[in-house]
């Protein structure tokens, strides 16, 4: 069976491709403190010696609109365009062809669905920043195959923060039963406190420290039960207007495992949010 190596959580700052690639001259004055972080961080993948990299994320309204909107999706394509017009615009980040895991995909709905998800899946999937950053950041080769999972973090009716632990929970064990000998990277993208278009959009760090400071702390001690004895629907408002991103760390969570405790941690305070990076290794530190 394949071999889970690696539990990684990590926010996806989409403006670090620009801030990391700029001129000297051109770089904002925290480039190089965040550039030394993700080179940090970006070892602990290394370490893990992947495969395969199973990606979670949300698509933020780029492929998925409200025409039709899936709670969970699987990406089962042998090959994935990104980004977007708008990130190349915007953001500066680079256009991307990504290889799939195809079987791996194919295993992931099976299994996924007889577990009791009705997963959606698409063969025509394109990838937005909330899985190309965490690539340019932790993998920037972006030369192993890939299985996407999104899940809907921006249009009511969400899942509730449970309903996320649970498919993390599942995804562990899906991964585990691949009828494999490939070694498996998950990596999920959120983030902590957030503001978008609103009062508390920018300042000197993200618009909630405290729920920062007790989000780092659930993540990292892998609390998960605390933390959903907190955390609700209604109450992810309170840190930000779109703080719901959270549910995908909560996600990771429950890939890691209850009271499992990160083996990496490290954030970073920008002007308007809290970068956080996280690392767990199922079975040990690896080669």
């Amino acid at each position: 069976m394949a071999e889970l190596v690696a539990v990684i959580a990590s926010t996806h700052h989409p403006f670090y491709y620009r801030a990391s690639t700029a001129p000297p001259e051109e770089r904002p004055p925290f480039a190089d403190a965040w550039v030394a972080k993700i080179a940090a961080f970006r070892e602990t993948l290394t370490r893990a010696n992947p495969d395969v990299l199973v990606m979670v994320g949300s698509d933020h309204f780029h492929q998925l609109w409200l025409d039709n909107m899936p709670q969970f999706l699987v990406g089962k394509a042998p090959f994935y365009d990104a980004n977007f017009y708008n990130e190349e615009r915007e953001f500066g980040l680079p256009r991307m062809l990504l290889r799939g895991q195809e079987d791996l995909s194919a295993h992931v709905l099976r299994e996924g669905l007889d577990a009791g998800f009705d997963l959606a899946f698409s063969n025509e999937l394109r990838i937005d920043h909330s899985v190309t950053c965490p690539i340019i950041t932790l993998r920037p080769k972006a030369d192993l195959p890939i299985v996407p999972i999104y899940t809907n973090i921006f249009a009511p009716p969400l899942p509730r923060p449970k309903r996320f632990v649970d498919l993390g929970r599942t995804i562990r064990q899906l991964v585990e039963s691949w009828p494999s000998d490939k070694r498996v990277a998950v990596i999920g993208t959120g983030h902590l406190s957030l503001e978008l278009g609103g009062p508390r959009q920018f300042g000197p760090h993200g618009p909630d420290p405290e729920f920062d400071r007790k989000a780092v702390e659930w993540i990292a001690s892998g609390d998960i039960e605390g933390c959903l004895s907190e955390v609700t629907l209604d109450s992810l408002w309170e840190p930000g207007n779109a703080t719901h991103g959270f549910m995908d760390f909560m996600l990771m969570m429950g890939v890691a495992g209850e009271g499992a405790k990160a083996d990496y941690v490290d954030t970073l305070d920008l002007f308007h949010t809290m970068e956080a990076y996280f690392t767990w290794y199922p079975n040990g530190v690896t080669a």
